[in-house]
């Protein structure tokens, strides 16, 4: 059996990848009260100046197997750690890129920051910095440097109240703060951090992680745009409105207006955007199929229930995601953004857009 690998990134450089420990001393786990700081461990792709040193990890054995456990797939609880990246460990950063666009990519509730690693991987390739976060205790496994463990830590005892999902949505608007404090600030964590453009900082992410992009962005202004993927919402932006870019993308025949209550969340968000915005959603994908999840499920043969591939829905979210980013924090305006409709006949436009000079 071939091992299952990430599709290549499309853009024109080589990907380098790292992975950084980062404690915010300033407040305990929101989670385990008796942890004083808030551990993180974080990914970084970026655009390198050549292929040097081996190729990154997608998981250990170890956050593999905590992964997988109880998921009731017929795959060895290695598994994940066999896939196969694109990107190169610590390679060095290219030397002639300046002012480089940041995006922040935040997981779904209980996944690793791995499983996106192909949308860090294309951007990075198309000349992005990528960081990615696992909110610890909120994954299956979050592994430290030292060779802790911080397993999940919200079962059976934690009841999925409203109250739940708000706290996780604002506690992730914390931790990317906080992360972003660490990049730009004097001290940086990352030896290219003096290369992020401080103007130019999106936000995407799936599931929760796509829902805490609202909380971030209300939180935060350093974040100029963002991109919710699959994620219900928590009624959290201020009756004064978010007028900074925003893109739904989500799974056709659940976040299509009128779809159900999941839809209505993004419904009760729409008028509020004041800004650009768009409501795309897919047909034919599932929940993990924005995700690598969708592709691997696919390579290890373990059916999603999913009409279109989790190779095509991979395809679409980074051609949307780039094209948003593109727009909002480059400026790029050489195509539209809706030229992707008739690119990806899967992907439809829910609301007609407006675009009104400066919109």
């Amino acid at each position: 059996m071939a091992l299952p690998t990430l599709p290549a990134p499309t853009g024109p450089h080589t990907v380098g990848a790292t992975s950084m420990y980062l404690q915010d001393l300033s407040r305990p786990d929101p989670w385990v009260p008796d942890v004083p700081s808030r551990e993180l461990m974080v990914s970084l792709w970026y655009p390198a100046a050549r292929a040097a040193g081996p190729r990154a990890p997608y998981l250990t054995r170890t956050e593999s197997a905590y992964a997988l456990a109880g998921a009731r797939v017929p795959v060895a609880p290695d598994a994940l750690s066999a896939v196969r990246t694109h990107a190169f460990v610590d390679a060095p950063l290219h030397p002639d890129l300046r002012d480089l666009p940041l995006v922040v990519l935040s997981p779904g509730f209980t996944r690793s920051r791995a499983t996106l690693t192909s949308l860090g991987e294309d951007l990075a390739s198309h000349g992005y910095v990528a960081v990615t976060i696992d909110h610890t205790h909120e994954t299956a496994a979050t592994v430290f440097p030292d060779g802790r463990v911080a397993a999940f830590a919200l079962g059976t005892g934690w009841a999925r109240t409203p109250e739940f999902w708000r706290a996780v949505k604002t506690g992730r608007a914390r931790d990317v703060s906080f992360v972003l404090d660490r990049l730009l600030g004097c001290d940086p964590p990352w030896a290219g951090a003096s290369r992020l453009s401080p103007g130019r900082i999106g936000m995407a992410g799936h599931s929760a992680g796509g829902a805490a992009v609202i909380a971030a962005m209300v939180a935060d202004t350093r974040i100029r745009a963002g991109c919710n993927v699959d994620g219900s919402t928590d009624g959290l932006i201020p009756v004064t409105g978010l007028d900074r870019p925003f893109l739904f993308l989500g799974r056709d025949g659940q976040y299509a207006p009128g779809d159900g209550p999941a839809a209505d969340t993004w419904a009760r968000e729409w008028p509020l955007l004041t800004g650009w915005k768009r409501w795309l959603v897919v047909a034919g994908a599932k929940h993990p199929s924005f995700t690598d999840l969708g592709l691997l499920a696919d390579q290890f043969g373990v059916p999603l229930g999913a009409a279109a591939p989790g190779l095509r829905v991979m395809e679409i979210t980074r051609a949307c995601l780039r094209a948003f980013c593109d727009r909002h924090l480059r400026d790029v305006r050489t195509a539209p953004f809706d030229h992707l409709y008739t690119e990806h006949p899967e992907v439809r436009s829910c609301v007609p857009p407006d675009d009104r000079p400066g919109r």
